[in-house]
């Protein structure tokens, strides 16, 4: 009898090893080539693709069969510049000063879960208040909460009054002179320190902001903050991290400096002139453009008191040029990798800038592999991710109908599947 019994646990336990999950899809992309493949079947076992066929696919008893209708699968979508652990608001100022940071630690939860569900399940967040982003990640990563893979920078380096300074726009009493601790650097030595400290706080990647930006209580939205010393130091210290570096810039001075300085990516980038095109194909530089983000701070504008006076300037300049300075960034070559700049507009909403890339001018399909082989190449995960391959995670998502036809099919997710995970699944 006791033989019997463990012959029978034995045997339940083989045929749930060899349990798959097979995924019918009537149209595929696999992020990889130009093609569309119809009618087939993705095998799933465990975290992994097994096996991609054409046709579909039946299993054995123990498999499970999932069968969408009307849908194109792709790659779980990775979004290259998002801040997930806030959002943009009229009350964003005000809440500086008001909120704690466990306030926007329980806020975050739900931005997290709206991103998987929007079918990004791997994002690269550029900047959080408190290392929130640090700790959102790791709670991901336990399953304590549900959201897509995250990549951080935790806070990002400015110099003092720049861009990311977290003291601009306080009086005096309040403002303080914070240092490379939290993320401000005035030479050399604050660099390499800065960059040592989000080593020890546990970031996976370096963001500078290495011009003014839009949001921040300062004057000048385009001007160069970062010195060639103070960027050598980072880039010099970053590379004995392992750490690759993004750089916000929207002025050209500042990113020609942080492109010749070995940076790995232009973020927003709105005033890049021919010249910094050049030399960002010379040196392989990614630009990752975030139209959605300008889009949305230009119509704000417009709303009575949701931005404050030095900011509404800046937001009615900058905002509307973006999307010109990606179509001639297309135009000339460079390469693109999707990013939205998200927590500026709504979590979620992250689809958004598919459409405002082909509006410019970039065809549907090359949207679509700039979030996924393309963005995987930047972030250094794609021996993993970024395509539908034998051998990687299993990380697919499906929409309703052919976004190759309609790019705004990318907002109808039906099915979203991380490391073979099931969260969403739309009958």
């Amino acid at each position: 009898m006791r033989k019997s019994f463990w012959v029978s646990l034995l045997l339940i336990t083989c045929n749930t090893a060899l349990a798959d999950t097979l995924i019918h899809c009537p149209l595929l992309i696999d992020g990889l080539t130009d093609d569309i493949f119809e009618s087939m079947t993705i095998r799933v076992a465990g975290k992994k693709i097994a096996g991609i066929t054409r046709g579909y696919l039946e299993g054995s008893k123990s498999d499970t069969v999932i069968v969408l209708l009307d849908a194109t699968c792709m790659p779980g979508l990775i979004d290259s510049h998002v801040h997930i652990t806030s959002e943009l608001s009229p009350k964003r100022y005000e809440n500086r000063f008001r909120l704690d940071p466990q306030d926007y630690a329980y806020a975050s939860v739900p931005y997290a879960e709206k991103t998987l569900m929007a079918g990004f399940t791997t994002v690269r967040d550029l900047g959080s208040s408190y290392n929130l982003s640090i700790s959102l990640r790791n709670a991901i990563n336990k399953g304590v909460i549900k959201g897509p893979r995250i990549y951080t920078a935790g806070k990002s380096l400015a110099t003092t009054g720049g861009h990311a300074d977290p003291t601009n726009g306080r009086n005096q009493s309040l403002r303080g002179d914070p240092g490379p601790k939290q993320g401000v650097v005035n030479n050399p030595a604050d660099a390499r320190k800065a960059v040592r400290q989000r080593y020890k706080d546990g970031a996976d990647l370096i963001k500078i902001t290495a011009t003014g930006g839009v949001l921040s209580q300062a004057t000048s939205g385009q001007n160069s903050q970062f010195t060639d010393k103070e960027l050598a130091a980072i880039m010099s210290i970053a590379k004995d991290y392992g750490f690759k570096v993004a750089a916000h810039a929207h002025g050209a001075d500042g990113m020609k400096r942080a492109v010749l300085a070995g940076i790995d990516s232009i973020e927003h980038g709105t005033y890049m002139d021919k010249e910094t095109m050049r030399l960002m194909k010379k040196h392989g530089t990614a630009y990752v453009p975030t139209i959605i983000a300008g889009k949305f701070v230009a119509e704000k504008v417009a709303v009575d008191g949701y931005f404050s006076d030095l900011v509404r300037p800046k937001a009615a300049s900058i905002g509307p040029q973006i999307q010109q300075t990606f179509a001639e960034a297309y135009k000339a070559g460079v390469w693109i990798v999707f990013g939205t700049d998200t927590g500026v507009s709504p979590h979620g909403d992250n689809w958004k800038e598919f459409g405002y890339m082909v509006e410019a001018g970039m065809p549907a399909m090359e949207t679509i592999q700039s979030a996924t082989g393309m963005a995987s190449q930047l972030l250094g995960i794609e021996d993993k991710l970024g395509t539908l391959e034998t051998g990687k995670l299993a990380d697919i998502v499906a929409v309703s109908g052919n976004p190759i036809e309609d790019i705004n099919k990318m907002g109808q997710m039906q099915f979203v599947m991380k490391e073979g995970e099931v969260y969403r699944h739309d009958q």
